[in-house]
């Protein structure tokens, strides 16, 4: 944030002095601690913004997973919703009204106004406590991410946009990231109920089914990043940094299928909803949730989303890079950082969508299919990929160097 700040510091005092004597504003200083302080509000603004912008992408990607699931069926979806002064506007109230912009706005009032009823039967402190470790942890993850990087057009030191850039970001994002299942096994113990106490069982056994295919699938992702003497391979910023030629997509593209199949699985979309699936366990382990705490379990569902999207843009698909071998366009400085994020967002929003997509496609597994594919076909397959890349990086090393 340092970076940023001595960018925003000369920009600053480089503009119309007339405007600022107008204002009464002087320059900021220049020196290493106004550059400090100026950074550490930068990092406190981003952060509250990073959250408000979050939880606003978890409302938006109900309604493209509404208009999504439409799309599937043929439908129109949401079009109805509006506000007085958004449908006076001309052409453009229409517009947000048709696409569906007010819906969800709508539907987190209603729900959130609601009377919140507290079953006689449940443990209470507990019950109440899940929602919270069920959204926490996608939070907290998310701030280790990075979202675009900021070259110094005069040294030419890269500065990532990221709240923390611990050096096992990775080892942090995966170990961190798991935790969300503590929500789901403590909300269905805690309803003291036989259908929720169900899917928090088969919500702890997926976790232990997939969690090791998945951390073994992207381990080639490290490998390929530890090429670079330079480079701190369990950094998430070191990981997209070195993607400015190929896409780890195009080089490790097993390990790409088998990390997002385990991906899905561990955000328990279908077809791997065993943990709430309607069919047989009524709503699973938030069955005996209602109104605002269902919405927590509700958002933590769809911040996992948002994160699973994020963290196979960063590990597979260049991250903030616009295209192989073209990473910024030719752009340099603040452009270069802003397409960057720009650039992130789009492929955010393209995993949200095939994951959406393949909700709507494909059915449900049954609950022995789910623990065979972890077992049985996507383990043994990221063993196999992870072997494959240690003795191709051996051979490469030992006989080719």
């Amino acid at each position: 944030m340092n970076e940023f700040a001595k960018a925003f510091i000369e920009w600053f005092n480089g503009t119309d002095t007339c405007v600022q004597d107008w204002l009464g504003i002087p320059d900021i200083p220049a020196g290493d601690d106004a550059v400090a302080v100026t950074g550490a509000v930068f990092k406190a603004i981003f952060a509250v913004a990073l959250v408000l912008v979050i939880m606003g992408g978890c409302l938006y990607t109900v309604l493209l997973e509404r208009k999504t699931a439409a799309w599937a069926q043929g439908r129109v979806g949401p079009c109805r919703t509006t506000m007085p002064f958004i449908a006076a506007i001309p052409v453009v109230g229409k517009v947000l009204t048709y696409c569906g912009f007010i819906q969800p706005i709508a539907d987190g009032g209603k729900l959130f106004m609601r009377q919140e009823p507290m079953p006689e039967h449940v443990n209470k402190f507990y019950y109440c406590l899940a929602p919270c470790l069920a959204l926490a942890p996608a939070i907290l993850t998310i701030v280790m991410m990075p979202f675009t990087s900021y070259v110094d057009p005069e040294t030419g030191k890269e500065t990532a946009l990221m709240l923390c850039n611990m050096n096992p970001g990775f080892v942090f994002v995966m170990a961190v990231s798991s935790l969300g299942v503590y929500g789901v096994v403590l909300g269905g113990w805690a309803s003291n109920s036989k259908y929720p106490f169900l899917g928090s069982v088969r919500g702890s056994a997926q976790l232990i089914s997939y969690e090791l295919s998945m951390v073994l699938s992207v381990l080639p992702v490290v490998l390929l990043t530890s090429g670079n003497p330079d480079a701190n391979p369990l950094s998430l910023f070191d990981i997209v940094r070195e993607q400015n030629g190929l896409w780890n997509v195009v080089l490790a593209p097993l390990s790409a299928i088998l990390f997002f199949v385990a991906l899905m699985a561990e955000m328990n979309r279908q077809p791997f909803d065993m943990p709430e699936s309607e069919t047989d366990t009524v709503g699973g382990f938030h069955t005996e949730y209602g109104t605002f705490k269902f919405g927590l379990f509700f958002t933590g569902e769809y911040l996992h989303m948002i994160l699973g999207s994020t963290m196979f843009s960063l590990f597979f698909l260049g991250g903030w890079h616009a295209f192989p071998f073209l990473p910024t366009l030719g752009l340099a400085g603040v452009p270069a950082a802003i397409l960057g994020v720009v650039c992130l967002l789009v492929k955010i929003v393209f995993m949200l969508f095939v994951i959406i997509w393949i909700r709507w496609t494909v059915p449900r597994f049954r609950f022995d299919q789910v623990m065979r594919v972890g077992w049985k076909l996507l383990l043994p397959f990221a063993i196999a990929n992870l072997v494959a890349y240690l003795v191709g990086f051996g051979v490469w090393d030992g006989l080719l160097k």
